[in-house]
């Protein structure tokens, strides 16, 4: 399975503009391409999604561990020409002092040849030692090359491609001049969702052709496809049982946050989903369960509150008690109100409480769940197993 890892020596690098930029072109090509995203994460999923025209899936080392990683990788890569692992932070970043949880972990799980994206800006000759650095660090680590980024001009370009000539082994694959047409902007908790811009696909045609003249994508699809990986038994994805179960999610420019596996998952087991718009739709479809996942449901609070059929039918059918999940904005939602930035709004008042927005983030990072004995799976569920993730910038007040 032809397959690379992109990742950074810090975060905010730009990787996530190659990442996407690279599966675009890839995808231009003729080649089925398959992303990846390296931990927990929706709104770059998204964006890979778009790109790829396949769905991201995320490999998590807190909520997956390595055998399932593997089956996941190996499930979806073994159908597509390439594979492409967007990384998270830097490459040796993570959890574990000893980086059993990094980037460089997971590229090494797979044998990946990793790609380094370089924040050029300010740097000439001291690209060199952060390179040697980098390769002397963890040794076993295929820096199969770099793609100098936020280039000053052809100048700044030729200085550096000279300087890691000749202090270094490392291929340079790219070098992408400065330029706002690559910017997509970003908003509390990152790049705004695909799902919100009317021109993401705009976008990404631009940045695909951009990039598919400043990068060396034969080169890129070279050692990706000498890369060997072990293929790892795949899951059961054939639908487990036949059942009338109807599970209504709520997705639009509102809510999107929800991970692939998670909507494969429920299909196995028999359920039909039922997608329905916050915004817009009158009343909900006949369904049997709701989920309302992630979004920003502050940016869209008038819309949501003018929709007040939907939000009093959602109201009316938890009340007659109609299952529901609901994580993150999908909670906010289902609270009295939100406020934001000097303006309140009505939601759907499902929960006796209101929402309050912050500047600064109110949870971040992950997260591990104490079993009370009400919870809806068996308390023999081992712990690492109840495991998940936050990060948010609101409370809920009485």
């Amino acid at each position: 399975m032809a397959h690379l890892f992109i990742s950074a020596a810090h975060k905010s690098s730009g990787k996530t503009t190659l990442a996407m930029g690279l599966c675009a072109a890839l995808q231009q090509r003729g080649l089925k391409v398959q992303p990846f995203k390296k931990g927990p994460d929706y709104i770059d999923p998204m964006w890979l999604t778009a790109a790829a025209g396949r769905p991201c899936y995320n490999l998590d080392f807190f909520t997956m561990g390595s055998r399932e990683i593997a089956r996941l990788f190996s499930q979806h890569a073994q159908h597509a020409d390439i594979a492409v692992i967007e990384g998270n932070k830097g490459l040796y970043d993570g959890l574990d002092l000893e980086g059993g949880n990094s980037n460089a972990a997971l590229a090494m799980l797979f044998n990946a040849p990793v790609v380094l994206v370089i924040d050029a800006r300010g740097m000439t000759r001291g690209i060199a030692p952060l390179l040697l650095g980098y390769q002397a660090f963890e040794p076993d680590i295929n820096i199969a090359g770099v793609i100098l980024n936020q280039l000053g001009g052809k100048r700044h370009e030729a200085k550096l491609r000279a300087v890691i000539e000749r202090y270094t082994d490392i291929k340079v694959f790219g070098g992408v001049q400065r330029d706002e047409a690559l910017h997509i902007d970003e908003r509390h908790l990152g790049l705004i969702p695909s799902n919100e811009l009317a021109v993401a696909d705009q976008r990404l045609a631009l940045i695909s052709t951009m990039l598919s003249e400043q990068i060396d994508l034969d080169g890129l699809l070279s050692i990706a496809k000498a890369a060997t990986v072990q293929a790892a038994p795949v899951a059961d994805t054939q639908r487990r049982h036949k059942v009338d179960l109807r599970v209504g999610i709520a997705r639009d420019r509102a809510f999107g946050f929800y991970y692939a596996d998670d909507m494969e998952a429920l299909e196995r087991e028999g359920a039909q989903l039922e997608f329905f718009d916050t915004l817009h739709d009158a009343q909900l479809p006949e369904v049997d369960a709701l989920f309302i996942g992630g979004g920003f449901p502050e940016t869209h609070m008038p819309q949501l509150e003018l929709n007040s059929p939907l939000r009093g039918a959602i109201r009316n059918a938890i009340d007659d008690g109609l299952p529901v999940y609901a994580e993150c904005g999908g909670l906010m939602y289902l609270a009295r109100s939100i406020q934001w930035r000097g303006r309140c709004h009505a939601m759907v008042g499902a929960i006796p409480a209101d929402v309050v927005m912050h500047e600064r983030p109110q949870g971040r990072g992950y997260v591990r769940l104490q079993q009370t004995g009400h919870a809806l799976w068996p308390d023999e569920v081992p712990l690492r197993e109840i495991a998940g993730h936050e990060f948010h910038h609101s409370t809920l007040t009485n």
